[in-house]
């Protein structure tokens, strides 16, 4: 009788895990699988890696030299194409391999913590869910622009180059052909590129959201301690999680978009560079791609790091407030339930009473406010309880990390600071700024 319940239950979960209409991923399995990076079976795998050798190494490779165009005019030479192909294929072949990787041994409900959800609040599954659906958007949102300026350029690049640009056969026909594989490669290139990183978005969306439900926790007034240390370290794990799945694919990404602007600006600095928009409009194009994916990436990390580090801070707050309380109650020897009311009209005015609460807006949230903490949170844990939590909080913050590396808005700082020596540095080479 056990084992067929376990076999019933297997089913079950293999039921659950399926993809049906019903199903919140069905969308995401949709896209992968129209994106032929779905591997999830052996023939969708080798389809999968096909296309990617196909649209990100062969069509760019075959473009490249077989459309070099030597003997065009001078809006039509394309100077600075191995640099664009060489930079796109490398971050799309970095974010398929770490896609690949994460669909085949983690799987998509797994690796987007969806089979962790049963184990958080009501707020958190909702909200999570509404992310999930709207990450598609986000990402048409980033890709759209830059598909539509790709397409313009390249429309142009062909309809005006005639016969100057090499053809087999029939030249429309040819043209037509070579324009829409360059466009097909350039989309499946940085749609996987984006995909990634909206995906990191999302998972980062969901610690934040636990964050500011660990936040009601804290202050919930049957809270102990115990129970605030245990989901503040279940909280600290999936961010070790997350570091770990992605922090190959964020230093590679950084090293290799560097790398990219770096050559684009020693090309484009140099004493004979041409810099008019039929030239280098191909090579900006690639650099804002680059750099809209850049961005949310580090602005994920650094936001979720962030919001674990208001931890300390409130939990702080927390604990000022209840020593306040604990001290009032002392002096005026009046019984905690008799002073709920007043403490807690106390605090509200204190904490309502100026103005400047206006002018704060929707920055605000349950983690980082200016906000005094509800006193009949605090009566049930002791002083020394209280202060052992706040300690363990300063001296473990928590935070999206690369090998030990806390990306806090400080390690921005420190790889602005780098990014803008090296860039002066080969100013100063080049056209002998310093």
């Amino acid at each position: 009788m056990a084992d067929e319940d376990d076999d019933l239950l297997n089913k079950k979960v293999l039921v659950r895990s399926a993809s049906h209409m019903y199903d919140e991923l069905s969308s995401f399995r949709t896209w992968f699988k129209w994106m032929c990076v779905d591997q999830s079976e052996p023939r969708s795998a080798c389809l999968s890696w096909f296309v990617f050798s196909l649209l990100g190494v062969g069509v760019p490779w075959l473009s490249h030299y077989l459309l070099a165009c030597n003997d065009c005019d001078a809006d039509h030479s394309r100077t600075y194409d191995s640099v664009v192909q060489f930079s796109l294929s490398s971050v799309a072949a970095l974010s398929f391999i770490c896609l690949s990787r994460f669909n085949k041994k983690y799987g998509l409900r797994r690796f987007l913590f969806l089979d962790k959800l049963c184990d958080e609040s009501e707020t958190v599954r909702n909200c999570y869910t509404q992310q999930l659906n709207r990450s598609m958007k986000i990402l048409f949102i980033f890709l759209m622009p830059c598909f539509i300026a790709e397409t313009t350029y390249k429309i142009w690049w062909y309809s005006s180059g005639g016969t100057q640009i090499p053809y087999l056969g029939n030249v429309f026909m040819s043209n037509t052909i070579l324009c829409i594989l360059e466009l097909t490669s350039w989309l499946y290139r940085t749609v996987v590129f984006f995909l990634v990183c909206v995906l990191f978005r999302l998972i980062c969306y969901l610690q934040i959201l636990r964050l500011q439900d660990f936040a009601q926790v804290l202050v919930h007034v049957h809270s102990s301690v115990e129970s605030v240390l245990r989901e503040h370290l279940r909280i600290r794990r999936h961010l070790r999680i997350i570091s770990h799945r992605f922090r190959v694919f964020i230093l590679w990404v950084l090293i290799f978009i560097t790398a990219s602007l770096f050559a684009s600006l020693l090309l484009t600095t140099s004493a004979n560079a041409d810099l008019r928009i039929y030239k280098s409009g191909e090579l900006a194009l690639s650099s804002v791609s680059f750099l809209a994916g850049l961005m949310i990436l580090l602005r994920s990390a650094t936001k979720i790091t962030h919001k674990a580090q208001a931890v300390t801070c409130l939990a702080a707050k927390w604990h000022a407030c209840a020593t306040i309380e604990s001290y009032h109650w002392a002096e005026t020897e009046i019984p905690p339930a008799t002073n709920q009311v007043d403490c807690n009209n106390h605090f509200l005015l204190s904490s309502n009473g100026s103005s400047d609460a206006e002018d704060v807006g929707d920055e605000e949230d349950e983690l980082d406010n200016t906000k005094f903490v509800p006193c009949y949170a605090n009566r049930t844990i002791s002083f020394q309880k209280r202060q052992a939590l706040v300690t363990y909080f300063e001296n473990n913050r928590a935070g999206v990390t690369i090998y030990g590396f806390m990306l806090d808005r400080t390690s921005l700082h420190t790889i602005f600071g780098i990014e803008l020596t090296l860039i002066l540095w080969l100013l100063g080479k080049t056209v002998g700024v310093s």
